[in-house]
């Protein structure tokens, strides 16, 4: 089964067109790493995954029932969460240019 997964990745056009990896390259290979039960390689890849992954549940549950969770609160945490994806790109620039 995640050989399918494997072998119908999707491209990153950011890296196609710039040559530089993406806020999120790597989130697809981690993912898939982390349904395989590999939790410590999954972080090791992209380590931001599991804040995105949950913040990708607030914000379903949030859709399904304003009255769960607020939409402040999903803001607020989109917004930590995108500080650590930005924070993780740019210590993969920084390594990545040493």
């Amino acid at each position: 089964m995640f050989s399918l997964f494997v072998n119908h990745m999707l491209p990153c056009a950011y890296k196609s067109l710039f040559g530089i990896d993406c806020p999120f390259c790597g989130a697809q290979r981690s993912l898939l790493l982390l349904l395989k039960g590999d939790i410590g390689d999954s972080l090791l890849m992209y380590p931001p995954l599991l804040p995105v992954f949950f913040c990708a549940i607030l914000f379903s549950i949030h859709l399904a029932n304003k009255r769960i969770i607020a939409a402040e609160r999903v803001k607020r945490y989109s917004m930590i969460v995108l500080g650590i994806v930005m924070i993780n790109y740019g210590i993969k620039l920084v390594t990545a240019l040493i």
